[in-house]
């Protein structure tokens, strides 16, 4: 089943400046904003595709235990000189089951500021 996530938000609201993914809790590719489809692009259209198929075993360990346990996992990258924030939940429905996987990529500037408050 193909959920419709945009029907389920505000208009607009995923078009952030950000990259946004949604997988089903098969690992299904459902959803993925523009700035997630400008970011793959060169990996052709993935909607519909097994985010396991291009993750190695490290990665397949931690989307599992995200599904499993409903978890969120969150780190920094950098990759081609651009920082990058990565933020990977466990998204539920309504029922309070595991629906899949979102993920949240920001491009974040070299010296971003840390504060402790």
């Amino acid at each position: 089943m193909t959920m419709d996530i945009q029907s389920l938000l505000p208009e607009g609201i995923l078009e952030i400046n950000c990259a946004v993914t949604v997988t089903d809790a098969d690992c299904k590719i459902i959803y993925m904003n523009g700035r997630a489809r400008e970011t793959f692009a060169s990996h052709g259209d993935l909607i519909g595709r097994n985010l396991m198929d291009c993750h190695n075993q490290r990665s397949i360990g931690i989307i599992r235990h995200l599904l499993a346990t409903g978890g969120r996992n969150c780190y920094t990258i950098e990759k081609g000189g651009v920082h990058k924030l990565i933020f990977q939940s466990a998204w539920r429905k309504p029922d309070g089951s595991v629906g899949g996987l979102v993920e949240i990529s920001i491009v974040t500037p070299d010296d971003m500021p840390h504060y402790v408050r």
